[in-house]
């Protein structure tokens, strides 16, 4: 077996174990019983998601509005950001860009009890807005890096040619600049609705009662058991996913 066909066959495998999971969790959705025994098709779990899951709707609702309003905000706190650290001088230049790598390397849960010792040092109280500061707050510093990326290979020479041609710095901003930032925009934007939706970590120490994202709620539920409702739910998470992949894809082809 030569090199080449051994990466392949690595590669293959490492495919098969990454997705495998998701095939088993697509099948048992569909498993008329509540084991992993294979019972028979049904759509049982379905109907009870949309008929019987009120407080996993809920959830549903609060995770994703705390994911997208996160993770706008912090796109347009990161973008403006990556572009002031990119172009313009100013004092602590250096220390603010180390100190925005901290984010993404300390551990969550140093984050988590910051946070919660933050806003109980303010008072203020738990609940859906202290989860979107929290998301927002560690969005921001993956947004930025995205948007830096892109800036490290953006040709200057356009922006000066707008600005020979008498264009003002905002209208530079908004017809030369950002125009030109979209794809990296478009992943800062995903990559925080992502994160904001996948934490349980940080949620778990910020959220107050009667604030619980989809993450602590199913984890609520692991107490009792977990019930194939999750693996129905989970079918609609993956088929929206893709279902968002792909338009952006689509979105990116024609603005680019």
């Amino acid at each position: 077996m030569n090199k080449k066909t051994f990466s392949f066959n690595m590669f293959v495998l490492a495919v098969i174990f990454l997705y495998l999971p998701l095939v088993i969790l697509i099948v048992q959705s569909f498993n008329g019983g509540e084991g992993t025994a294979w019972e028979g098709f049904s759509l049982n779990w379905y109907s009870e998601l949309f008929s019987h899951s009120a407080r996993l709707w809920t959830s549903f609702r609060y995770s994703i509005l705390i994911a997208f309003t996160s993770a706008i905000i912090s796109t347009v706190i990161g973008t403006l950001g990556a572009i002031a650290i990119q172009w313009y001088s100013f004092k602590h230049k250096k220390y603010l860009q180390v100190i925005s790598y901290l984010p993404l390397v300390l551990p969550d849960i140093i984050m988590g009890v910051s946070l919660l010792i933050l806003f109980s040092s303010i008072h203020f109280k738990l609940g859906l807005l202290s989860i979107f500061l929290a998301h927002t707050t560690f969005n921001i510093p993956f947004v930025l890096f995205i948007i830096l990326a892109r800036l490290h290979d953006f040709d200057f020479s356009i922006v000066e040619a707008a600005y020979d041609l008498g264009a003002t710095e905002m209208q530079t901003l908004t017809k030369v600049i950002l125009p030109n930032l979209i794809p990296g925009i478009i992943s800062g934007l995903l990559m925080s609705i992502t994160l904001s939706l996948d934490d349980f970590v940080i949620t778990f120490f910020v959220a107050g009662p009667g604030s619980s994202t989809l993450p602590l709620h199913i984890y609520s539920m692991i107490k009792f058991g977990v019930s194939p409702v999750i693996n129905a739910l989970s079918v609609i998470l993956i088929a929206g996913t893709i279902a968002l992949a792909m338009s952006t894809k689509k979105i990116q082809k024609y603005m680019v």
